[in-house]
C-alpha cells in the first residue's frame, strides 16, 4: 500500500464540495493526488468542471492531519483500503462514475470471478418476503453467489442471515464508519459474516451514523453487483433509490411482485410497471435473465451418470421429463403439482447431478 497516495486521496475527500467523480477527474488532469494538492489554484480552475466552490478549501492543512489519523485508524484495527484504480478495487465498482476513490473493508471478502447480486428491500418485511428472499438463496447456494446489502432491519439482514445459513459469501455495505455497528442489535451477526465475507464503507472512523448517508451506502450496493433485487417496498423509499442507482449504472433490476393493495408490494409493482425491472418469481428468472445457465465456464460438465441418487422430487422431474422431452419451468412444477420455487432448486441440483440440461427458452431436457 503507497502510504503517500492513500493520506493525499484521504485528504481529497476532507474537501467540503469535492466528490468523488470530481477527485477523479483533478487525478486524471493532473496525474496524482499528491499532485493535485499541489497545483496553483489557477491550473485547477482550467479543469472544465472544477470551480472555485469546489476547490476553496483544498489546501487546508488540517485536511492532511485528518488522513493521518484515519489511517492510524486504518492500521490499529487492520482494515483494508481498497483504492479504485488498484486491482483489489471490486471490478465492477470501478466502471461506476461515483464510485468511491477510497473504501474501506474488514472481514475475508473475495469477490474474484464470482457472481454478484444485490437484495434490498424495506425494513419491515412481511412475512412473505421472508420466506421469498429464504427460498431464493437457498435455490441459488449451488451456484455459489455473494450477496450483498445493507446490514438493515427486514430484507437486508434477511437476506445476510440467508446468506450465512447456505455457506454463501455475504457483504454488509454500512452508511457509516467500521468503529461502529448500525443497528445495535445486529452486531451479534458480524462475527459470522465476516467469517465468510465482510463490511464495506467509504465512510471514516469519525462519521457517526446519519440517514443522509444511505445515499452514498447505497451506490455501493448497486456497484459492486451485476444485479440488484428489491424483495418488497413501500411506494417511497430506500430500496427504490437503490433501484435506480442500478439502472443509472446500466444493471439489471428485479422486483418480486406482490398484491395491489399490499402497502408493501407498491414499490415492486411500480418498478415492474414502469419496466424499471424484470420480476422476479423465482431463482428460475434470474438465472436465465443473467445467462448464468448459459455460462460454458461455470456450468459442470454434463453427462449422465450411473447410479445417481434422486430424491422423490428429483425422480419426478426426471420421469416427466423422460416421457414427455424438453418442456419449461412452469409445466414441469404444474405437471409435477411441485411449488415453482422448488422446482428451480430441484432442477438446479439434477442439472449438477448431470441428469438434466438447461436449453434457450426456459426449456430443459432430461439426458
Amino acid at each position: 500500500m503507497d502510504i503517500k497516495k492513500l493520506q493525499a486521496l484521504l485528504a481529497l475527500k476532507k474537501v467540503s464540495n469535492l466528490g468523488d467523480s470530481s477527485i477523479k477527474k483533478l487525478i486524471r488532469e493532473v496525474g496524482s493526488a499528491e499532485e493535485v494538492l499541489k497545483e496553483k489554484p489557477s491550473n485547477l480552475l482550467k479543469i472544465d468542471g472544477i470551480g472555485k466552490v469546489k476547490i476553496k478549501d483544498i489546501y487546508n492543512p488540517d485536511h492532511y492531519k485528518a488522513a493521518e489519523s484515519e489511517l492510524r485508524f486504518v492500521e490499529e484495527n487492520s482494515i483494508n483500503c481498497l483504492v479504485y484504480d488498484e486491482v483489489e478495487y471490486p471490478e465492477k465498482l470501478k466502471h461506476c462514475i461515483d464510485s468511491p476513490v477510497v473504501m474501506f473493508g474488514s472481514g475475508n471478502i473475495d469477490l474474484k470471478n464470482k457472481k454478484i447480486v444485490s437484495i434490498v428491500g424495506t425494513r419491515q418485511v412481511t412475512s412473505y418476503g421472508v420466506q421469498f428472499c429464504e427460498e431464493l438463496i437457498e435455490t441459488l447456494a449451488p451456484i455459489d453467489p455473494v450477496i450483498i446489502s445493507g446490514f438493515a432491519y427486514g430484507v437486508d439482514i434477511t437476506a445476510q442471515r440467508a446468506a450465512v445459513k447456505n455457506n454463501l459469501q455475504t457483504i454488509g455495505c454500512l452508511a457509516h464508519g467500521l468503529n461502529q455497528i448500525y443497528p445495535k442489535v445486529h452486531k451479534k451477526y458480524v462475527a459470522q459474516i465476516e467469517e465468510n465475507g465482510g463490511f464495506f464503507t467509504d465512510f471514516w472512523s469519525t462519521d457517526t451514523f446519519d440517514r443522509k448517508n444511505f445515499l452514498g451506502r447505497n451506490r455501493i450496493i448497486a456497484g459492486l453487483s451485476e444485479a440488484t433485487i428489491v424483495i418488497e417496498s413501500a411506494d417511497k423509499g430506500g430500496s427504490l433509490v437503490t433501484a435506480d442507482i442500478a439502472n443509472s449504472y446500466n444493471r439489471d433490476v428485479f422486483a418480486v411482485p406482490g398484491r395491489a393493495y399490499d402497502p408493501y408490494s407498491k414499490g415492486c409493482n411500480m418498478l415492474i410497471k414502469t419496466q424499471k425491472a424484470h420480476m422476479l418469481t423465482s431463482a428460475a428468472d434470474l438465472i436465465y435473465m443473467l445467462n448464468w445457465e448459459l455460462d460454458q465456464k461455470e456450468q459442470p460438465v454434463v453427462q449422465k451418470k450411473l447410479f445417481v441418487e434422486l430424491d422423490e422430487h428429483e425422480k419426478k422431474v426426471y420421469n416427466f421429463l423422460n416421457n414427455n422431452g424438453k418442456e419449461v419451468l412452469d409445466i414441469i412444477a404444474l405437471q409435477c403439482n411441485i411449488p415453482t420455487f422448488k422446482v428451480a432448486s430441484v432442477l438446479l441440483n439434477m442439472e449438477l447431478k448431470g441428469v438434466v440440461k438447461p436449453l434457450p427458452g426456459k426449456l430443459f431436457e432430461a439426458i
